[in-house]
């Protein structure tokens, strides 16, 4: 983190005493979690508290400089909607129900002060009971045309207001705005910006932050670009969600009985008509700020629990609708969706690569014998010159068990030719590269390895990682964060989700670890294994992943695949040994020149976030980029097919004909 100045850090830890005395007064929470964890337990929850101070310290200050506009920025801004041509209409749908005033009347003023002025705001009031409110109504409808207003004579939810809301829409667009939140000024032309940059876009979607009681922006939340996997386990969209209208229409608007996710329910069913790649865009910009009170899941998800419930039965609907299998869970983090496998199963070759480290081969291999529910595996070893005879001896007594095929390749350590050397010998449709320091800890790992890994259109597939001590080592990786490539979420503590849950949920990820990855082996060879010559070490995964994004597959981060990774024990870590250094600087130098811009341009991370820092939890200054984002290299399938071995080169083109375009927002 950057250096505080000393009030900034005393504003700190007077909150960190706060929160303790807040725990202390909890004694039940801090007993069980004492007693759970030890004094582990305060440790996590003072840095937590820690962190959540600094992101909003650095919040305040990046709100400051970025996050508003200057007068000077106002003035270009109305200059450019001024000489721009005319529309497009964009219709706001604001249902009501007993609103505080106040917070309606800031609401609507927030589309007044729009700089882009073709909108219509529909306000449809749901039968509120407060008296007030009918004649607040009709004084804002009549100090605006633009404003239009409707009341409904008895109660029928937020989607049947919202549908009566959209029988008053006169506009190609439609956007959805809650009673007590406010939009940005700049809102409607960023929106209208991107309509015109993207023609056929049907489905926009901006940053978002909350508001507290005094009106200060906290816990901004700075998105992926479109990420299929983790809308399918959050609703990743939601505000400022903005539609095409004769799209919404089309569909029968909003579905009753969807309340509380009604709005989840809308885009599910908007995603099944549309090109994910190309008419799902993203705007890296916050546009809309959500009132954060008791009542709202601004709040907290637990405010209203029958919208959890209604969003799983949206996305069970979805599944239905697109022909998909699995079956939906609601989860701490968001939903869980489970994929079954095919039958007959795929095979998989578990790939172990090892020189000696009797105790470490021994761990994993027992692990994996005694801790995998799935049974369709081999298992070869790749020993690269190993001379210790206890671990010799140990390799032959797997060979005579028939418990694994060991491939023995004594040249120096070439990390790349050992994986492929064995990919050329396995005869799984999945291969899965396990390092010999990994440790199962989960039954389901390899199921749930395999199940992302068929799916058309996936490329790597990388587990959830460990260290010993519970915390996280891997949670997928960032591509460009440190320069080339960096792991997120590190040492964060087991038991957290982390940045809007995203340590915690299936998700389309900019690269996954070779410690533990699965890839169907016709996409392996497809792009050409792994780089034997430049990168024999370090980074070999990395690129791989490029390479498989490059042909247009998506890399994924499977988080219930649960492993610990007792990380580099074998061969020690490169930073300390200045050969190693050299030649990991080496490897570096070639990353940057072979994939150049492409390293700070992860689509799944967002350029308002820190590149050389830790991720997610600091701030670009100034944003990366202001572009809006759409990653037309992730290619998506309508429906599961059955793995097929056939044609590699032809499963990576089917995937997407557009395949190695890179994200127009870089």
């Amino acid at each position: 983190m950057r250096p505080i100045g000393p009030l900034r850090r005393l504003h700190r830890i007077g909150g960190l005493v706060i929160k303790l005395g807040q725990l202390r007064r909890s004694s039940s929470k801090l007993r069980a979690g004492l007693r759970r964890d030890g004094w582990r337990f305060l440790v996590v929850k003072l840095r937590r508290v820690w962190n959540e101070q600094s992101l909003q310290h650095g919040y305040d200050r990046w709100v400051a400089r970025h996050g508003q506009l200057s007068d000077s920025e106002r003035t270009s801004l109305r200059a450019a909607v001024a000489a721009a041509p005319s529309g497009p209409l964009i219709s706001i749908l604001l249902p009501t129900y007993n609103p505080r005033l106040e917070w309606l009347e800031q609401c609507v003023q927030s589309v007044r002060d729009q700089i882009y002025p073709h909108w219509q705001l529909c306000i449809v009031d749901d039968a509120s009971s407060d008296p007030a409110l009918r004649p607040r109504l009709e004084a804002i409808a009549a100090a605006d045309p633009r404003i239009l207003v409707s009341f409904r004579p008895v109660n029928g939810h937020i989607a049947a207001a919202s549908n009566t809301a959209l029988a008053l829409a006169e506009g190609e667009w439609l956007g959805l705005l809650d009673h007590d939140d406010r939009l940005s000024e700049e809102a409607l032309w960023r929106v209208v910006e991107a309509i015109r940059a993207h023609p056929g876009v049907g489905l926009l979607y901006s940053d978002e932050d909350k508001l507290d009681g005094r009106g200060r922006r906290f816990d901004p939340h700075f998105k992926s670009a479109w990420n299929p996997e983790l809308f399918r386990s959050q609703n990743m969209l939601c505000h400022f969600g903005v539609y095409r209208t004769a799209l919404v229409r089309q569909l029968g608007g909003f579905r009753e009985g969807f309340e509380g996710a009604q709005d989840y329910d809308l885009a599910l069913r908007c995603i099944e008509q549309l090109d994910e790649r190309r008419q799902i865009v993203h705007i890296p910009r916050v546009l809309y700020h959500w009132r954060s009170h008791s009542g709202s899941t601004a709040r907290s998800g637990a405010a209203k629990p029958y919208s959890l419930e209604a969003g799983r039965r949206a996305l069970a609907d979805h599944l239905h609708r697109t022909g998909l299998d699995g079956t939906v869970e609601i989860t701490p983090a968001g939903y869980r969706l489970r994929r079954p496998l095919p039958e007959p199963p795929p095979r998989a070759s578990l790939l172990i690569p090892t020189r000696n480290g009797l105790a470490l081969l021994r761990t994993c291999i027992d692990s994996v014998l005694s801790r995998t529910a799935y049974r369709n595996f081999e298992i070869l070893i790749i020993d690269n010159g190993s001379d210790d005879p206890a671990c010799l001896a140990y390799l032959q007594e797997l060979e005579a068990q028939g418990t694994a095929t060991v491939l023995r390749d004594p040249r120096p350590f070439n990390y790349s030719a050992l994986n492929n050397l064995a990919a050329r010998q396995a005869r799984g449709e999945v291969l899965v590269l396990l390092n010999n320091d990994i440790e199962v800890i989960s039954e389901t790992w390899l199921e749930e390895l395999l199940s992302q890994a068929i799916r058309p259109g996936i490329g790597a597939v990388g587990a959830k990682l460990l260290f010993p001590d519970g915390s996280v080592q891997h949670a997928g990786v960032l591509v460009g964060m440190g320069g080339v490539a960096g792991h997120t979420f590190l040492h964060l503590p087991r038991e957290e989700n982390g940045y809007f849950s995203r340590a915690s949920l299936l998700q389309s990820v900019g690269a996954v670890t070779g410690a533990c990855l699965a890839v169907r082996r016709d996409h392996f060879f497809a792009v050409g294994g792994l780089n034997e010559t430049e990168l024999a070490v370090g980074l070999n995964d990395i690129d791989f992943c490029l390479r498989l994004a490059e042909a247009g597959l998506r890399n994924v981060y499977a988080p219930a695949a649960l492993l610990v990774h007792h990380e580099s024990a074998s061969r020690g870590p490169d930073d300390r040994d200045p050969v190693k250094a050299a030649r990991l600087e080496r490897e570096k130098d070639w990353m940057r020149r072979r994939w150049g811009e492409s390293l700070r341009c992860d689509p799944t991370y967002n350029p308002n976030l820190i590149l050389e820092g830790e991720p997610f939890a600091e701030l670009a200054s100034p944003p990366r980029s202001r572009r809006s984002r759409v990653p037309a290299d992730w290619p998506l399938a309508a429906a599961d097919q059955p793995l097929n071995a056939a044609g590699a080169a032809a499963a990576v083109a089917s995937a997407d004909p557009g395949a190695g375009a890179r994200p127009a927002s870089c």
